[in-house]
């Protein structure tokens, strides 16, 4: 697939996985059941002329596929939580959902964190790493190197009074779901891989009120070690004519 073609499917199936999660995150309250909010996820998808990434995706980490549309991960579950009929949002949940796209040969991917309370240390978790996404999403250019981008994560959740989760991070993206490059949410500056026009990847800061410390509980789940609340946002960029181009929104 050459740039051009790539870039473009990109722009469109990114603005369509933006707005399936605003729609998800619009019905998001108190009472609502994982399984619901999967449902929509999937009938969206499938309306937009795509379908879903992540069901039926074996992990190169998992022995078996995940069978969901959406990972909807409340609280201490950092990622890949399991959006069951059994599993009933709350208020005070922090709730956490990923999805991912396939779209006329392309994927994406991204990820959104609402909370459903008022206490300030738990807002300011959402909101510092949220802040970490956006103020990381304006030094990405050709030139820079994933140190550069964790280093600049690590130091705005840290600033925040927060832990960041080092085991977990981004990933390249496009005709592939999951590449072997790794955005670390930590790093030195200058070092590791340099970042080059035409390169697809996402950026998943993750922070938690605790050590940071994880523990996978299953194939898929992994949660804090601590049961500290965590925080996950997630867009899918590239780096075109020397610049970075958003696909996903910010949600």
């Amino acid at each position: 697939m050459d740039l051009e073609t790539k870039y473009n499917l990109m722009k469109t199936g990114g603005e369509i996985l933006s707005e399936i999660l605003i729609n998800l995150k619009e019905n998001i309250k108190p009472g609502i059941n994982g399984d619901i909010l999967d449902k929509l996820a999937e009938e969206l998808i499938y309306s937009f002329g795509a379908k879903p990434a992540f069901k039926n995706y074996q992990a190169p980490f998992a022995k078996k596929p995940y069978l969901y549309t959406i990972c909807l991960s409340l609280n201490e579950i950092i990622v890949h939580g399991y959006p069951t009929k059994e599993l009933v949002i709350k208020e005070n949940d922090v709730v956490k959902v990923d999805l991912g796209i396939y779209y006329q040969g392309v994927y994406l991917d991204s990820a959104f964190t609402i909370y459903l309370g008022e206490d300030e240390k738990i807002k300011n978790l959402v909101e510092t790493t949220r802040k970490a996404l956006l103020e990381t999403i304006k030094i990405i250019k050709p030139g820079i190197t994933t140190g550069d981008i964790g280093w600049k994560i690590e130091s705005i959740i840290e600033d925040g009074g927060l832990s960041v989760i080092k085991e977990l991070c981004g990933h390249d993206i496009g005709e592939y779901l999951h590449g072997d490059l790794q955005i670390l949410n930590w790093g030195d500056p200058g070092k590791g891989v340099i970042i080059k026009n035409g390169m697809f990847f996402t950026l998943e800061p993750m922070a938690s009120l605790g050590t940071g410390e994880i523990d996978q509980v299953d194939d898929y789940i992994f949660k804090t070690k601590d049961n500290s609340l965590s925080a996950h946002f997630e867009v899918t960029v590239g780096v075109i004519n020397n610049k970075v181009e958003i696909f996903t929104k910010v949600v």
